[in-house]
């Protein structure tokens, strides 16, 4: 007969006995020494431990997050995303019947004011969308009032890399975050985790280990070269050709006098002689040939591509956009083609974690980044408001409270279309 799993002995054990049972497992093993360790200087380009930790497969320059965000185009991007998502407002509702209704509990000041004492709720945004768009994963652990409360106290973001998703069960899984304190081993509802594509089960793609490897690596090496290219003065590799045998003192003379006047940006003095019919010969490319700034360019629409923004939204302006001629078509299109897959995400692990409830839930307010100018908002808000013949679906104070007015009296009745005129008097129209 089978033991079952909930015995007096499991009982007993303090805390997790999945998490407790890993734990002692890999102590024992660290006491034992590492089975296939390598040294720090083993980790050379080629090896599997170098590309683990550099994402380096192949060909090309090993991408960091620190080197990706020195391209111009993946730090326009991330910043755009993590901007607009910390700019919008995590409303918290309660569901009353068929309708629903904005409430202000202590959570909300969390999610839009202060996430922890060391995070204000904006950074912590951008810093879970720069990890989500570049490792693959939002992490933030849930500090609760009491392990049986479950009310929240505190929202810590937490880097990806420190931390490590393991499966406790069939069912669930189970953090482990790197702290100065040591490693915190945490359950699946203490824990906020909105992964990226290619999640699988553990863990989200990570951009720059996978997708953002290529692009950034052009754009890092087409950088370097117009670097070198302007230290060197812009000039091109050149070959002197004489008719005329030279001896090697000759030769290194004449290599001298020529790195002397010009070798650098700063060295354009006076012009090199060249004895005996020399003649100079260019063997470089040019910049147009080979095709330096298309390359640029295609790297940039390359990184925008990858994080679905338009590149006219990070300064690629070259080319029309089919987005719409304003900015509030821009504005709609860039919520709902970029930020709501995004958004969505977000919500959902809230709600699921936070409320575990129909009841309550939070949802993105992105009416911020959809607003139209004053003239198309006044349009919108005549028709709201109806008029005669036409019922009105929004009140005086609805549309005052979302240009930010107080309210005024007798401002929440709804227009109901009706012809208010009175009837003319019939003995005074005689």
């Amino acid at each position: 007969m089978t033991q079952p799993w909930y015995n007096e002995q499991r009982v007993r054990t303090p805390g997790s006995v999945i998490l407790t049972s890993w734990r002692a497992e890999r102590e024992a093993a660290r006491a034992q020494g590492p089975a296939n360790s390598v040294p720090v200087s083993g980790i050379t380009p080629g090896t599997e431990a170098y590309a683990w930790l550099t994402g380096h497969v192949g060909a090309g320059r090993a991408i960091s997050e620190r080197s990706a965000m020195s391209v111009s185009a993946v730090y326009a991007c991330v910043s755009l995303i993590g901007g607009a998502l910390a700019s919008l407002t995590l409303e918290t509702y309660q569901t009353d019947g068929d309708s629903r209704k904005k409430y202000r509990p202590p959570l909300w000041w969390l999610l839009n004011e202060q996430m922890h004492p060391a995070w204000s709720a904006p950074v912590g945004w951008e810093f879970g969308a720069q990890s989500l768009l570049l490792e693959g994963d939002l992490f933030m652990r849930i500090h609760r009032v009491s392990p049986y409360s479950p009310d929240v106290k505190w929202l810590e973001p937490m880097h990806p890399l420190c931390v490590d998703v393991i499966r406790a069960s069939p069912e669930r899984r189970a953090y482990l975050f790197s702290t100065p304190e040591g490693v915190i081993a945490l359950d699946q509802d203490d824990v906020i985790h909105v992964p990226g594509p290619g999640f699988n089960g553990l863990r989200g793609l990570s951009q720059i280990r996978h997708v953002l490897r290529q692009p950034a690596s052009i754009a890092l090496a087409g950088g370097e070269q117009a670097e070198t290219m302007i230290d060197q003065g812009l000039r091109p590799d050149l070959v002197l050709k004489s008719g005329d045998k030279l001896n090697g003192e000759q030769i290194d003379k004449l290599r001298g006098q020529w790195a002397e006047r010009y070798s650098g940006a700063k060295n354009t003095t006076a012009p090199v002689v060249l004895p005996n019919g020399m003649d100079v010969k260019e063997i470089s490319i040019s910049p147009q040939d080979a095709q330096l700034l298309d390359n640029r360019k295609f790297s940039i629409e390359d990184v925008a591509r990858i994080f679905g923004v338009p590149p006219f939204m990070i300064g690629q302006t070259d080319k029309t956009t089919s987005w719409g001629s304003g900015v509030e078509q821009m504005g709609i299109g860039f919520v709902k083609y970029t930020l709501q897959r995004h958004l969505v995400k977000i919500e959902q692990e809230f709600n699921r974690k936070l409320f575990k409830t129909a009841r309550n839930f939070v949802e993105f307010n992105a009416a911020t980044l959809e607003r139209g100018d004053f003239k198309t908002r006044n349009d919108g808000y005549r028709v709201g408001l109806g008029r005669a013949g036409e019922p009105g679906w929004l009140t005086v104070n609805e549309v005052r409270r979302m240009e930010n007015l107080p309210p005024v009296d007798g401002g929440d009745t709804l227009n109901t279309g009706a012809t208010n005129a009175p009837e003319p008097n019939p003995p005074a129209a005689e």
